[in-house]
């Protein structure tokens, strides 16, 4: 059923929280020569976050990348931009490090908030510790760093701030209830804050990406085979896992998700959201056509 190969509407490129090196650098944010537009980026060392940073620098600006991946993350500083070492958890880290880099370069233009990673399983399943951390990261995460650049921006009446959600902040997946719960929520914060802060002249974007290729997260998909999974779950476990598996056949690259963030970024009038990829659209386009219950029996497994 074309609903069911195509429903997984998320991206798989985020950083694996307990996979990284914690000791690699040494905290210091270089200063940057003044004059460039400078973005900051969450979790730039695979994936999307990747890809944009990599865009950007080649567009002539001055990229600051964040992740606890130290390792995944040096490409930046061999390509001219300034990684650092970042768990978006932690609000003073979070602090800090905006401040440093507006010491530095004089400005942020840009924020990207990309870090983020999902939780696979039932919703009954996950342990409420798993849950908090996923919200901790994929929401108040992206809230701590527009904490931390707004005052910023608002004194300048300037910048951009460009939160990457999903296709499934609209909806909803089995085996993917918490990880669309943080996007929903995603979605409600952006929306409040894009209203908040127009009269100001900063700019609030949301990217919704469609399926697309990736690393999957080889953290998560474990986790799931380790779960004790009630008989009732494991008939859709075993389909979720198995569309997971063959979804990278196929699908867009993360280039050109990329390419929509990149176009945010450069235009002065940006839409308060966009769509990326064509399953994106078609879901979207189904979920506000059919009734709850239509579009839901079309989705489920």
């Amino acid at each position: 059923m074309l609903f069911f190969k195509s429903s997984i509407l998320f991206p798989f490129l985020f950083l694996a929280l307990t996979s990284c090196s914690h000791n690699s650098y040494d905290g210091k944010i270089e200063t940057l020569s003044t004059g460039q537009d400078v973005a900051v980026i969450t979790g730039t060392a695979s994936g999307l976050g990747k890809s944009v940073a990599i865009k950007l620098l080649k567009l002539g600006y001055a990229v600051y990348g964040g992740d606890i991946d130290v390792e995944g993350n040096k490409y930046l500083k061999e390509l001219g931009g300034t990684p650092f070492y970042l768990d978006v958890r932690d609000s003073s880290m979070v602090t800090k490090k905006i401040n440093e880099i507006i010491q530095n370069s004089g400005k942020i233009d840009v924020l990207i908030n990309n870090a983020g990673y999902a939780e696979y399983g039932p919703v009954e399943v996950i342990d409420i510790e798993d849950v908090i951390n996923q919200f901790d990261v994929n929401v108040f995460g992206y809230a701590r760093m527009q904490k931390a650049v707004l005052p910023h921006m608002r004194e300048r009446k300037s910048g951009k701030i460009i939160n990457v959600s999903s296709a499934v902040g609209k909806f909803s997946y089995p085996m993917l209830g918490w990880y669309s719960a943080t996007k929903h929520a995603v979605e409600g914060m952006t929306d409040a804050l894009k209203m908040e802060v127009a009269p100001l002249n900063i700019k609030v974007v949301k990217i919704l990406p469609g399926a697309f290729k990736s690393k999957l997260n080889p953290k998560s998909i474990s986790k799931l085979d380790q779960r004790d999974i009630p008989d009732d779950y494991k008939t859709g476990v075993k389909k979720f896992k198995a569309t997971i598996k063959g979804m990278n056949e196929g699908m867009p690259s993360a280039k050109e998700v990329a390419n929509v963030v990149i176009k945010a970024v450069q235009t002065k009038s940006p839409k308060s959201e966009y769509f990326v990829l064509d399953d994106a659209n078609y879901f979207i386009k189904k979920r506000r056509e059919l009734t709850n219950d239509q579009f839901y029996k079309k989705i489920s497994p």
